[in-house]
C-alpha cells in the first residue's frame, strides 16, 4: 500500500535579501514517523494555486505553528498584534476548505488551531501577560525554556482525546493567541484550568478536523500523548 502523502502548511517568511517558504523540521519529521506517511510542504502562493486540484492530490493536511499571527479582519477584528503572514492566511484557509471538501482530514496545531477555529467561523484573543495561568514563557526564555512552561487540560469524556489518553493530560504552552468564540460545528476536546479551549475536533462528511493549541512535534518521540496525535493522524489518512 502506497505510504499516505501529507501536505504540511508553509509560512513565508522575510528578513533576508529574497522571502522563504519554510517550516520548521520538527513539524515534518513527526508526521513521518509517528503518522508513517510521506510529507510535502505547501508554499503560501495565493493567486498561483489551484486549490482543488492541489487537495486532490493529497490525503490530508497539516496546519503548523508559527511565530505570526492571523491578520485581525479575517475574524471581524479591528486591531491585533503582529507579526502577520497574509499570504499563509489565504492559502490555509483556501487550501483547508478544499480538503474538507474533498472529504480529507485537516489537523492543526498552535496557529493551526486558531487557523481551523476562523475558518470555522470563530474569533480570536491575544492572552495578557497576568492572566490566571501562564500560557507562554517569559520574554527572553530560551527554546527549551520555552517550551518547559507546561499547563494541565482537562480532556472531554467521551471525545476523541479523552478516549484515547484519559481524563487529563499535561501540555506545552507557548503561545500569545487563544480561541475567544468557537467555531460552528467544533466539538471541545481540551480545557485549560482557566477555561480556554486547548482542543477541539469536528466531522465534516467524510473529513476529520482534529487541531490542538499545543506543541505535540516538539516531543513527539518521547511523549506517548504527543505520538498519538500523529498516530491518530496517519490512522485517519488511510481512512480509519
Amino acid at each position: 500500500m502506497t505510504r499516505p502523502l501529507l501536505g504540511v502548511s508553509c509560512c513565508l517568511r522575510s528578513g533576508g535579501p529574497e522571502p522563504v517558504h519554510g517550516v520548521i523540521d520538527r513539524y515534518l519529521r513527526a508526521p513521518a514517523a509517528h503518522a508513517d506517511c510521506d510529507v510535502v510542504l505547501v508554499p503560501a502562493l495565493p493567486g498561483l494555486t489551484d486549490w482543488a486540484a492541489l487537495a486532490g492530490r493529497l490525503d490530508g493536511l497539516l496546519l503548523t505553528g508559527s511565530p505570526s499571527n492571523m491578520e485581525p479582519w479575517r475574524y471581524g477584528a479591528s486591531t491585533g498584534d503582529g507579526p502577520f503572514d497574509p499570504a499563509r492566511d489565504t492559502t490555509t484557509l483556501a487550501l483547508g476548505d478544499a480538503m474538507l471538501r474533498a472529504g480529507k482530514p485537516v489537523f492543526g496545531i498552535c496557529r493551526g488551531f486558531q487557523e481551523l477555529n476562523v475558518a470555522f467561523g470563530g474569533t480570536l484573543q491575544t492572552l495578557p501577560s497576568d492572566g490566571p495561568v501562564r500560557h507562554h514563557a517569559p520574554d527572553g526564555a530560551s527554546l527549551e525554556e520555552m517550551f518547559a512552561q507546561t499547563h494541565p487540560v482537562s480532556l472531554t469524556p467521551g471525545g476523541i482525546l479523552a478516549t484515547a489518553l484519559g481524563d487529563a493530560i499535561t501540555v506545552n504552552s507557548v503561545h500569545y493567541q487563544a480561541v475567544a468564540t468557537l467555531g460552528q460545528g467544533l466539538t471541545v476536546e481540551a480545557v485549560a484550568p482557566d477555561g480556554l479551549v486547548e482542543a477541539f475536533s469536528a466531522q465534516v462528511g467524510t473529513a476529520q478536523v482534529l487541531a490542538v493549541q499545543w506543541h505535540p512535534e516538539w516531543d513527539a518521540d518521547r511523549n506517548p500523548a504527543s505520538a498519538w496525535f500523529f498516530a491518530r493522524l496517519g490512522q485517519v489518512l488511510r481512512g480509519g
